[in-house]
C-alpha cells in the first residue's frame, strides 16, 4: 500500500517472542542503532519489511486459519502467507532464532534463507499468533504497516538464549520482564503493543479481536479487527 506524501508504507512483520521467567512472563527485545533511519536508539520486538521473495516461501505448517482470514482482510489474501514467512525470516536475522520444524527444503534455499536451511529446519508459522496491527504515522522517514505475531519460545527450535547467529541490526539482545519492559527507551507504539498483549502472553488462542491503530487516512483511529 501507499500512504500520504513521498513516504510508501510498506508491510511489515514484527514478532512478540514470550517465555515465563522468575520475576513473570518476558519478551524478547533488542535494540537499534544510534544512526538507524527509523526508530534510532529505541529497544524494539525483532521485525522488518516483507520481501517479494517471501511469498514464494513454503512453510512447514502455515499459520493459523483464523490469524490468517484476519490478515487477509481487506488484502490479497497471499499476504497473510507472506506476513508470516517474513516474520519467521525477520526473528531468524534479528536474533539467530529458529521458528521451524525439522526437516529438508522441498528445493534450494534462496540466499536469504541458506543458514536457516543449513540448521536442518524448514520455517513453521503455526506457533504465530496476529495479534496486533499499526500503521506508521505520515511525516516519518519510513513507514510501515506492521502486523505483529505473538510466539512463546516453545515454538523455538533450540536454545533460545543463543544470539550468536543473529545480524547485526539489534544491539543488546536480551529477555525483558514485561513488568519493567516500559522502563526502556520504547517506542510509543512498542509501549502501546505491550499494553494490548499483556493478557494474551500465556495463551494459545487468538484474541477475540486484533486492535489496529490506523494511520492510513488525515486521522488517526484504533480500531479492532474482528
Amino acid at each position: 500500500m501507499t500512504g500520504q506524501g513521498a513516504v510508501p508504507v510498506r508491510d511489515a512483520a514484527t514478532v512478540i517472542l514470550t517465555r515465563d521467567g522468575l520475576a513473570g512472563p518476558e519478551v524478547l527485545m533488542g535494540q537499534r542503532g544510534k544512526t538507524a533511519a527509523f526508530m534510532p536508539d529505541k529497544f524494539v520486538f525483532p521485525g522488518g519489511a516483507v520481501d517479494e521473495a517471501d511469498a514464494c516461501i513454503a512453510l512447514a505448517r502455515p499459520i493459523g486459519p483464523a490469524c490468517a482470514a484476519r490478515l487477509a482482510q481487506g488484502a490479497d489474501p497471499a499476504l497473510a502467507h507472506a506476513l508470516a514467512v517474513a516474520a519467521v525470516r525477520e526473528l531468524w536475522e534479528e536474533t539467530g532464532l529458529i521458528l521451524g520444524t525439522a526437516g529438508d527444503w522441498p528445493g534450494a534455499a534462496p540466499g536469504d534463507w541458506q543458514g536457516f536451511a543449513a540448521t536442518g529446519h524448514r520455517p513453521d508459522a503455526r506457533g504465530l499468533r496476529y495479534v496486533f496491527r499499526a500503521i506508521t504515522p505520515p511525516g516519518r522517514p519510513r513507514r510501515f504497516d506492521a502486523r505483529f505475531f505473538l510466539a512463546d519460545v516453545g515454538a523455538i527450535a533450540g536454545d533460545a538464549e543463543d544470539f550468536s547467529r543473529a545480524e547485526d541490526e539489534l544491539s543488546h539482545l536480551h529477555w525483558v520482564p514485561v513488568a519493567t519492559a516500559r522502563k526502556l527507551n520504547l517506542p510509543f507504539i512498542t509501549e502501546v503493543v505491550l499494553a494490548e498483549v499483556a493478557a494474551l502472553i500465556g495463551g494459545a488462542e487468538p484474541p477475540e479481536s486484533v486492535p489496529f491503530f490506523d494511520n492510513s487516512g488525515p486521522v488517526s483511529a484504533f480500531r479492532r479487527i474482528a
